[in-house]
C-alpha cells in the first residue's frame, strides 16, 4: 500500500510540469498569431484611439512577459480569468460544456475498447486466415480516415438515406433538459429523474458521434490486442492448458486475453488524449455543444482567457485519465510500483 501511495503521488507531481508546459505554449502561440481580440470585438475599421483604449483596458498593451506572469499568478490562485468578449468568468462556459465532451469521449472510449479488443482478439485467434488479414487491413484503414469525413458519411447514410438516427445535438426538441439537469451529464441526469423516454432520446443522439469517435481510434487497439495476445498465446501455461484439453475459445478469450489486457489499458490512457482532440472535430460535425465547439468559437473571436482555460481543462482531464489508468495498471501488476 505504501508503494502504491508513493506511486500515485509521483504521478500527480508529474502532472504539474505537463500542464505548465501546455499553458506556456498556448499562451505564447496565441499572442504571436495574426489578429487580436480587440479587432474581433470592434471590427477592422474601428478608430485607432478606440482600439488602443480597449487594449489598455484589457491589459493587452503591457509587455508580453508581464501578461504571462500575471496569468501564471491567476492560475496558481485557481482563477482562470474573465472572458474578454462576454465579460463572464472563464469557468462558467467550461462548466456548461465540459460534461458534454466527457460524455462523448467516455462513450467513444468504451466503444473503442470493446470493439477494438474484440476484433484484435478474434484476429489473433484466427491468425493467418482471411478473417485475420481483413481485420488487420481494417485497423490500418480506419486509423487513416479523418474523423470529420467519417462523421459526415454516417450522417449521410444513417441520418439522410436511412433516416434512423439523429445527426445533430444532444437531445431532440421535445426533451426539455432544464427540467432534470443536475450534473450536466444527460445520461446520468435522465436516469436520476427516472425519465426513461428522455434517457432513450439521449442515447440515440449519442450513438453516431460516439461511434464515429470510437471507430477511428479502434484501429490502434485492434493491432495492439492482436500483437499482445499472440505473444501471450506462446506462453507455457497456454500450451499446458491446450494440452489438458481446455476448449480453444476458453484458452484464448478467458486465460489469454486477460493477461494481454495490461498494455491495452495503458494505451487507453494515452489514446484518451486523442479522443479529446478528436472530439473537437466530432462536435463540430454533429453540432455537439461541448468543449470542442466552445474552443473553436473562441479561437475565431480571439478570446484568449477562454481558449487558455479550455486547453488547461482538457490537459487536466487527460492527465487525470492517464493517472487512473496508471493506478489500475499498478493494481493489476504490482511490479510497476517499485
Amino acid at each position: 500500500m505504501k508503494h502504491l501511495l508513493r506511486y500515485i503521488i509521483t504521478r500527480l507531481l508529474l502532472t504539474i510540469p505537463m500542464v505548465f508546459i501546455m499553458l506556456t505554449v498556448v499562451f505564447f502561440v496565441l499572442r504571436i498569431m495574426p489578429g487580436d481580440p480587440v479587432s474581433a470585438m470592434l471590427g477592422a475599421h474601428a478608430p485607432i484611439e478606440t482600439i488602443e483604449q480597449k487594449k489598455e483596458e484589457l491589459g493587452l498593451n503591457r509587455p508580453i512577459y508581464i501578461q504571462y506572469l500575471d496569468y501564471l499568478w491567476q492560475v496558481c490562485r485557481l482563477d482562470l480569468g474573465e472572458s474578454m468578449i462576454f465579460k463572464q468568468p472563464v469557468i462558467q462556459p467550461i462548466k456548461e460544456k465540459l460534461p458534454a465532451t466527457l460524455e462523448l469521449s467516455v462513450c467513444g472510449a468504451l466503444f473503442t475498447l470493446v470493439f477494438g479488443v474484440f476484433l484484435g482478439a478474434y484476429a489473433a485467434d484466427k491468425r493467418r486466415t482471411v478473417q485475420d488479414y481483413s481485420i488487420r487491413l481494417y485497423g490500418i484503414v480506419i486509423y487513416c480516415i479523418p474523423v470529420y469525413w467519417l462523421g459526415l458519411m454516417f450522417q449521410l447514410i444513417f441520418g439522410i438515406w436511412l433516416d434512423i438516427l439523429p445527426v445533430a445535438g444532444r437531445t431532440g426538441p421535445r426533451v426539455f433538459v432544464s427540467m432534470f439537469e443536475k450534473t450536466g451529464f444527460y445520461l446520468i441526469d435522465t436516469l436520476l429523474a427516472k425519465n426513461y423516454a428522455a434517457f432513450g432520446d439521449v442515447v440515440v443522439h449519442l450513438i453516431l458521434p460516439s461511434v464515429t469517435l470510437g471507430l477511428v481510434v479502434s484501429g490502434v487497439f485492434v493491432r495492439l490486442t492482436r500483437a499482445n495476445l499472440l505473444d501471450v498465446l506462446k506462453s507455457d501455461y497456454i500450451v499446458a492448458a491446450r494440452a489438458r484439453g481446455i476448449p480453444n475459445r476458453k484458452v484464448v478469450y478467458k486465460h489469454g486475453l486477460k493477461n494481454a489486457l495490461v498494455p491495452i489499458l495503458t494505451m487507453l490512457g494515452l489514446q484518451f488524449a486523442l479522443l479529446m482532440a478528436g472530439a473537437v472535430l466530432t462536435e463540430t460535425t454533429f453540432s455537439w455543444p461541448g468543449m470542442g465547439r466552445l474552443l473553436l468559437e473562441r479561437i475565431y473571436a480571439r478570446d484568449y482567457p477562454v481558449i487558455q482555460g479550455v486547453v488547461i481543462m482538457i490537459a487536466l482531464v487527460v492527465a487525470l485519465a492517464s493517472l487512473l489508468v496508471d493506478i489500475l495498471y499498478a493494481l493489476i501488476d504490482p511490479r510497476v510500483r517499485y
